[in-house]
Parts: C-alpha cells; sequence; structure tokens
C-alpha cells in the first residue's frame, strides 16, 4: 500500500508541475527553484521532488544543466500533447477548483472576522511590520513569500487553532493540485501585485479599527483572486491547446 501511495504522490506532484508551467507559473527557459524550495511549497519530501522531476527530465520538459550557472531549467518548447493534456486537466478539474477557492475565500473570511474582534497590540505590529515588508518586497518570488507571511499573521490574530488548522491542510491540497501564481508573465506579475497591495492595507486597516464585518467581506473578496487567476490560466491553456492542434 505505501509503495501505491508514494507512486501516487509522484505523479500528482508530476503533473502539478507540468501544469503549472503550461500556464506560466513557471516559464519556458527559466530556472526551477531547488528541490529544498520546492519541497515546503508542494508539501512534500525532497525525494518525492527529486523523482517527480527525474520524470520531467525523461519527458524532456526540463533540463538539467551543471557547473556554476547549472540548475533545473524548464525546457524552451514543449510537447504539443503536453499542451493538451494540461487542458485536459482544466476541463476536468474545475469543479473542484471553484470549490476550492470558494472554501478558501470562505475560511479567510472567518478568521479576518475573528482577527478584527480579538486581535492584541502584538498582533498588530506583526501585522503592520509584514504589510509592510509586503510593500518593500521584489516583485515575483520575494513578494509571494511576503504575501504568504501577511495572511498568516491575519490569521495567527484570529487566535482560533481550530479553523487555523483547517485553512492551511486545506490550502497545502489546493497547492499540490494545482498551480499556486498561474498569471504568467512579468506584466501579470505586476497587475495582481498591485492590486494585492491595495487589498492588503484595506484588509489590515479594518482589522485594526476592529470593524469585524468588513475585514470579513474584504478577505473573502480578496481570496477570490485566485479563481480569477485560474479562469485566466484556462483560457489559457485552451488558447495554446488549440494552437498546438492547428
Amino acid at each position: 500500500m505505501a509503495e501505491t501511495d508514494d507512486v501516487s504522490l509522484v505523479d500528482r506532484v508530476t503533473q502539478r508541475l507540468i501544469t503549472a508551467v503550461a500556464v506560466g507559473e513557471f516559464l519556458p527557459g527559466t530556472r526551477l527553484p531547488a528541490e529544498r524550495d520546492l519541497s515546503p511549497l508542494l508539501g512534500v519530501g525532497r525525494t518525492t521532488v527529486r523523482a517527480a522531476l527525474d520524470d520531467l527530465s525523461a519527458r524532456g520538459l526540463i533540463e538539467k544543466r551543471r557547473g556554476r550557472a547549472g540548475g533545473t531549467f524548464v525546457a524552451e518548447e514543449w510537447p504539443a500533447s503536453i499542451v493538451v493534456g494540461v487542458d485536459r486537466w482544466f476541463e476536468q478539474r474545475w469543479s473542484d477548483l471553484v470549490d476550492a477557492c470558494t472554501a478558501s475565500s470562505m475560511l479567510h473570511s472567518s478568521l479576518a472576522r475573528l482577527a478584527a474582534e480579538r486581535r492584541t497590540d502584538a498582533d498588530i505590529a506583526v501585522m503592520r511590520d509584514r504589510l509592510a515588508a509586503f510593500h518593500a518586497a521584489d516583485s515575483g518570488n520575494p513578494k509571494q513569500r511576503a504575501d504568504s507571511l501577511l495572511h498568516l499573521s491575519i490569521i495567527d490574530a484570529a487566535h482560533n487553532t481550530a479553523l487555523r488548522d483547517i485553512l492551511l491542510d486545506h490550502e497545502r491540497h489546493l497547492s499540490l493540485s494545482a498551480p499556486a501564481h498561474p498569471w504568467g508573465d512579468r506584466e501579470s506579475h505586476r497587475r495582481m501585485e498591485s492590486r494585492a497591495a491595495r487589498e492588503h492595507d484595506a484588509i489590515v486597516a479594518a482589522i485594526v479599527t476592529a470593524a469585524p464585518e468588513e475585514a470579513a467581506e474584504l478577505a473573502r473578496r480578496h481570496v477570490q483572486i485566485d479563481l480569477e487567476l485560474f479562469s485566466e490560466a484556462r483560457e489559457f491553456a485552451r488558447r495554446r491547446a488549440a494552437a498546438a492542434q492547428g
């Protein structure tokens, strides 16, 4: 049983990485994060990540280069069958993605409401520090890490361990099944980050001023960004599949 589960997990991580590249989370020609960084991102061990990367290398979807400028890079050209397969993946799992994103928005909303009711002076200080760090972070991965830390500070300010554990477990499962940041190019990154900055400011302000209903609604709408981005990624996959088949 354990061996079957391990194989299934490697397959899931492999498909997750294929989808991430196909929709633009990792662009062609760019270096993938190191195994030690991919492991916590996907919520699996480094052995599983290594097996998935070996599979992708065997398929010719990534290239492993040695030397000082080495690493694991996304191949410039992808077989048409892979692009078509990603389009099919979105079609088959769309309903589940919608449900998962809806659940995330409801959980974040509930925790933001509680944070506005229960936050302490220490919580406020941490949230303000994390908000400033988000604004100061460079675009791309540094901004994404700062975003995650800010959301964690809001979750912790709710002081509800049960809801916190439910949300984090849910998001670990979602990150293993779908791209975390499917906006694709630098311009899309900047657009998303600018919007997130405005919404973060509003959510933190509502929590600091003890406005629970406002904080809950702002958080609910903010987390729906994920579903909007998945919709864009789905259309992107459809266009690439149509071009590959045409």
